[in-house]
């Protein structure tokens, strides 16, 4: 396994030709106070998986907060196949939107991949107090 590319954006959208439309792409949030709530953001990540890595593979996303404990958990399947494999390795492109996402403090938080025992970062978001904030 290994990860493309993975961003927090907007919105995405994965289209028939194989590519991803990502629309307002950011990496940090600011909040008059905390906890804070995010209303929706998207967390896009593209995987590709080793020759030995096919069929259906559970894997889950967790979001660790300044402490690295858990914020949030998705658990999802992803099913691996050698479609295209003759021409690039397979891969797994995601677009997963969260909604009312509650941020308890300010700080950097990480989106963590979790495939069978191994886990890998994917992108983090800073949380910065700011009384200024909209």
């Amino acid at each position: 396994m290994k990860v493309l590319y993975s961003v927090i954006a907007e919105d995405a959208q994965l289209r028939n030709d194989g590519r991803m439309d990502v629309h307002g792409v950011f990496h940090e949030l600011y909040a008059r106070g905390f906890p804070a709530q995010q209303d929706r953001l998207t967390l896009v990540t593209t995987i590709e998986w080793d020759a030995t890595e096919r069929g259906a593979i559970d894997f889950s996303v967790n979001l660790l907060d300044p402490d690295r404990a858990p914020v949030l958990t998705i658990n999802a399947q992803t099913q691996v196949e050698d479609q295209y494999a003759i021409h690039r390795p397979a891969r797994t492109q995601m677009a997963i939107p969260i909604d009312q996402l509650i941020f308890p403090r300010a700080g950097t938080y990480v989106f963590e991949l979790t495939v069978g025992t191994t886990r890998q970062d994917l992108t983090p978001i800073y949380l910065v107090e700011d009384p200024d904030a909209h």
